[in-house]
């Protein structure tokens, strides 16, 4: 055989390999009437996940904070508004004074003021005082509500009652006055026993006298005559049987809103 037969005879051969190769890797023709089956629908899931929904809204914690020292409380937060009141760091009782904390201010010198609830007559009355006049924040998630006409008190911790009992409240001539307060003191020293086991001392000054020692704040206090109770019985103080009050003691923390209504 010639060379030229023999280099023609080479190349046939090699594209005769080539055609195979596309042939095998294009794999079988597959007719229309063939096609594989559509995939059958999704099953239904098991369980179906809810509509999320926001979380409830958390009741606010009420702060309180002690007076570290006498300090005036203004109008507004500046050194030249009015004096609204005198803050001292001590109670008529001896214990440490405390405010509730309600909002905060920057002046244009950048001092930093707080607004605080003034202890005193009924009817809340707010003012400003600088912030080192004041202690370290305490958060409360309790508050106490006092029922004048029921001859009730009931104890709330995050918005459920967790306390409740029969009182006595202040008479026609001397009533206890309504309004929002909070406990300012816990006291177990007093050794009459008028006063039961444990009192507690409020924000709130009565316009007539009351039972309290050094007169005109309202207390919560135990008796000696549980007999009068339910009642309107006291000069302004609210009486609880003593062993409500020792109840009370254990659920309660000083700086609890109070509500008298």
């Amino acid at each position: 055989m010639s060379r030229t037969a023999a280099a023609a005879l080479l190349v046939s051969a090699a594209a005769t390999a080539a055609l195979i190769l596309i042939l095998v890797s294009r794999g079988p023709a597959v007719e229309p009437d063939r096609l594989p089956p559509p995939l059958p629908p999704a099953p239904a899931p098991a369980f179906q996940i809810p509509t999320p929904r926001p979380l409830d809204e958390p009741i606010p914690a009420a702060r309180w904070a002690p007076v570290l020292q006498s300090v005036p409380a203004r109008l507004e937060p500046s050194t030249g508004s009015p004096v609204a009141a005198l803050l001292e760091s001590q109670t008529p009782e001896g214990t440490a004074n405390i405010v509730l904390v309600r909002q905060r201010a920057v002046d244009d010198t950048g001092m930093l003021w707080i607004k605080v609830t003034i202890p005193g007559l009924p009817g809340e009355t707010d003012g400003w005082v600088p912030r080192p006049a004041l202690g370290t924040y305490h958060a409360v998630r309790t508050r106490l509500l006092i029922d004048l006409d029921r001859l009730s008190a009931t104890l709330l911790r995050d918005g459920q009652a967790v306390f409740r009992s029969k009182i006595g409240v202040g008479t026609a001539v001397s009533p206890t006055p309504r309004g929002s307060y909070y406990v300012r003191s816990r006291l177990t020293k007093y050794a009459n026993p008028f006063y039961g086991p444990l009192a507690f001392g409020t924000s709130v000054r009565s316009p007539s006298v009351t039972d309290w020692p050094d007169g005109g704040f309202v207390g919560l206090h135990g008796t000696n005559q549980p007999e009068l109770l339910p009642g309107r019985v006291s000069h302004g103080c609210i009486r609880f049987r003593n062993g409500d009050i020792l109840r009370l003691g254990r659920l309660m923390p000083i700086g609890t809103p109070i509500s008298i209504q």
